[in-house]
């Protein structure tokens, strides 16, 4: 079967539509390169269509009902939001699940040194990378530095035209002979990603000049000291703007779009919607990227716990009614998927492949070799996702990661599957997949929020 370019489709309204949602999306983009940043934004967006914190639902003892909407934030990293149906909710809600946590570096915990006259930071790369992409690039520094005294100091530097960009540093072409004969993956050891964020001395120190100026600065900028080091979340990414990609402006290039670009389409898909025939959820969580473990990964028991706090509130909580429907749940865990590209055509399956600009991708599989790891979807929930999609007119396309024994990847979907309830992968094809830039089509995220949306809204 041959899957069409869906740019032919659409309407003159649907391109408005489509290019609307597509600067949102580049907004969204920019506003969050960290996991904080994104539910910092998050909120800000579901509050003002009229979503109400959980906890303050508690303390208030207000009791849910068809079309009241709730979330909730795992420390500032994770969120979920849940919209209350129509049908009973033992029948099971149709989940959307999607990670916003993104390759990138971290500073460590003791980071701060001097070498050659320059000031480094100390980094530990997180996720799966080519080290090498890395090096001689412009990069920014976000997170936050917690002191003792419990006050969060936020770090934003490097993507206002007027800011500093840091970078890490790479042997030049006329010494590179013994370097060019490594293997890729040793070209650049992990250790030898640290950034460079200092070279001019502090005057009347005696020793370590540089890093004295670099502690001056961030005592006068943000009021912390050396050992605050010790209690901060700082992240290394890419300095710069989502962009519009091609002469004709049919891409988005930009960082983290695995996997906010599911991320975001399933939350314009949850903001679209009335009262759903069943309660519709969206999980938006961290550290997909390392495995989904730590208290805000979906191996926690957060989502199972505000679950249910939701049906407490609801007045139906009950150990068997907290299995009953989640296991009656459907889900789509929303993740990118490998684009086609026709420089490396080789190590793809031509015909079970996803290309850009063919519309939303569903992946029945994921794991490595022998579906290992995989959460391998049923041809029930197949047939019935299909007639969704269909029925909505949402352009999909199916696929695998690459050719069987080249490699592979996994998803959130395995750990949810665990509670007995139907999930399939199902995302937006990615070229350069965890690069620091990362391609992906206008018109695959326009096709993933309509079929998001007509998944939740699905009887």
């Amino acid at each position: 079967m041959k899957t069409e370019n869906v740019w032919e489709k659409y309407s003159d309204k649907q391109l408005k539509e489509l290019e609307k949602l597509s600067a949102s999306y580049r907004k969204f983009l920019d506003a969050g390169k960290t996991e904080r940043e994104c539910v910092s934004e998050i909120v800000n967006r579901i509050e003002d269509a009229g979503y109400v914190e959980l906890e303050k639902a508690v303390k208030a003892g207000r009791k849910l009902k068809p079309g009241d909407k709730v979330y909730a934030v795992n420390m500032e990293k994770s969120v979920v939001m849940f919209h209350i149906g129509k049908a009973p909710i033992e029948e099971g809600m149709n989940i959307l699940g999607a990670h916003i946590d993104s390759p990138r570096l971290d500073v460590k915990q003791n980071p701060l040194y001097e070498e050659g006259d320059f000031a480094y930071l100390d980094t530990h790369y997180y996720g799966g990378i080519k080290k090498y992409q890395w090096v001689a690039i412009p990069l920014a520094l976000h997170g936050v530095i917690v002191k003792k005294d419990g006050t969060t100091v936020i770090v934003n530097t490097g993507e206002e035209e007027d800011d500093p960009v840091f970078f890490v540093s790479d042997l030049l072409i006329h010494l590179a002979a013994e370097q060019m004969e490594k293997k890729a993956n040793k070209v650049i050891e992990g250790e030898a990603l640290d950034i460079i964020v200092g070279n001019k001395p502090l005057k009347g120190e005696e020793k370590d000049k540089i890093t004295a100026g670099v502690l001056k600065i961030l005592k006068d900028e943000y009021d912390v000291e050396e050992e605050d080091f010790i209690s901060a979340e700082l992240e290394i990414v890419p300095a710069g703007k989502a962009r519009e990609a091609g002469f004709d402006k049919s891409m988005v290039l930009a960082y983290g779009q695995d996997d906010r670009v599911c991320a975001y389409s399933s939350l314009e898909a949850m903001l679209s919607i009335g009262t759903p025939a069943r309660t519709a959820c969206c999980l938006l969580v961290d550290k997909e990227e390392i495995g989904s473990v730590g208290a805000t990964g979906m191996q926690s028991k957060f989502f199972e716990n505000i679950f249910a706090e939701v049906l407490d509130l609801m007045e139906q909580f009950s150990e068997l009614t907290l299995r009953r429907a989640l296991a009656a749940s459907r889900m789509l865990s929303s993740d990118v998927s490998s684009a086609f590209d026709p420089t490396y055509a080789s190590s793809f399956d031509k015909k079970n492949v996803a290309y850009l600009g063919h519309g939303m991708v569903f992946n029945k599989f994921t794991g490595s070799k022998g579906k290992s790891g995989s959460n391998d979807a049923n041809a029930e929930y197949l047939a019935q996702i299909r007639k969704i999609m269909d029925d909505a007119k949402v352009s999909f396309q199916t696929a695998e990661l690459g050719k069987v024994d080249l490699g592979g990847g996994g998803t959130i979907a395995y750990i949810l599957s665990l509670y007995g309830m139907n999930v399939i992968d199902c995302g937006v094809a990615v070229l350069n997949m965890h690069a620091p830039f990362e391609a992906t089509s206008k018109a695959d995220l326009y096709e993933a929020k309509c079929g998001y949306q007509a998944f939740l809204q699905a009887e």
